[in-house]
């Protein structure tokens, strides 16, 4: 690897799957970003991976984590990479060659695969009440290879060619730091979800382009650092999602949307586990308005 990339990993009790990540992008200036790990995580980034940057702050969220990764970072490039993903063979170098031959992405996405091998779909449409509600009201199941039914998922979307797309998931984003600096850096108001939505939509807004890539390819577990624990913060990322770009209104007509489809589900799935999470998340969005459960402390 040879390619003049900064990576930035930002970890909270990343066990077992930093050593595969950070082996991954070895010989590259890479900055850690601990956000109050409490397992094993720094011993052995320290111990494995001397070269690292450490750096060690409260857990302020991923938004925060990689501003003070990208901070430390001295290439004008910089790899955002998930603590539960790693770059599979030239990957990080095919990202890179990519920007040097579109100047005006602001960014661009690998194509991502779960451990299995298989596609991890990671290309989305920007929400919109519609698209919400084909996802939460399950209108997605009548056309998952459809934009009108499953926009929010770009369900037509092949994952086979490079293009623009309106933004990419998180998991592994190459981005350019003028472009960040441009747009003021990552929203550290979004705790963990919606940041990289957020991102990419004020990058488009001032005229940078997002892109994916078939040529990278990297491997994603998904979930691994929150097990799938944090669904009244998936809420809240949306709310302030639509707060921010599209107003206080349409904010409370997502809350309204979100709450009765939840509703819905915590009925359907009844019982303990997913039904259960359904019934509270439900129970959090009614209890307040927008500003209120944006305020509310984690």
């Amino acid at each position: 690897m040879d390619s003049a990339v900064s990576v930035v990993v930002c970890t909270y009790n990343a066990m077992p799957w930093i050593e595969p990540c950070l082996e991954s992008v070895r010989g590259h200036e890479t900055i850690v970003v601990d956000n109050g790990s409490t397992d094993d995580t720094l011993a052995l980034v320290r111990k494995r991976f001397p070269d690292a940057i450490v750096v060690e702050q409260e857990n302020r969220g991923l938004a925060a984590g990689w501003n003070a990764g990208i901070a430390r970072a001295s290439n004008e490039v910089v790899f955002l990479l998930n603590a539960d993903a790693w770059v599979v063979d030239d990957g990080l170098d095919e990202l890179a060659r990519f920007l040097e031959t579109h100047p005006q992405a602001g960014l661009v996405g690998p194509l991502l695969r779960n451990p299995d091998g298989s596609l991890q779909r990671s290309v989305r449409g920007f929400p919109t009440r519609w698209r919400l509600a084909t996802e939460f009201w399950f209108l997605r199941k009548l056309g998952p290879r459809t934009e009108t039914l499953n926009g929010f998922y770009a369900g037509s979307f092949a994952h086979d060619r490079e293009r623009q797309v309106e933004w990419v998931m998180g998991a592994a984003l190459l981005v350019r730091k003028r472009a960040l600096a441009e747009v003021g850096g990552l929203d550290e108001d979004f705790f963990l979800f919606s940041e990289e939505v957020d991102l990419q939509y004020r990058l488009r807004e001032a005229g940078w382009e997002c892109w994916f890539t078939p040529a990278a390819e990297v491997t994603h577990v998904g979930g691994a650092s929150h097990g799938g624990t944090l669904f009244k913060e998936l809420m809240r990322g949306h709310l302030r999602f639509f707060a921010k770009h599209h107003g206080p209104a349409e904010a409370e007509r997502v809350r309204k949307l979100l709450e009765r489809s939840l509703r819905m589900r915590g009925l359907l799935f009844g019982g303990a586990g997913r039904g259960q999470g359904y019934r509270d998340g439900a129970r959090w969005l009614a209890s307040g308005g927008v500003p209120e459960l944006l305020a509310e402390p984690r």
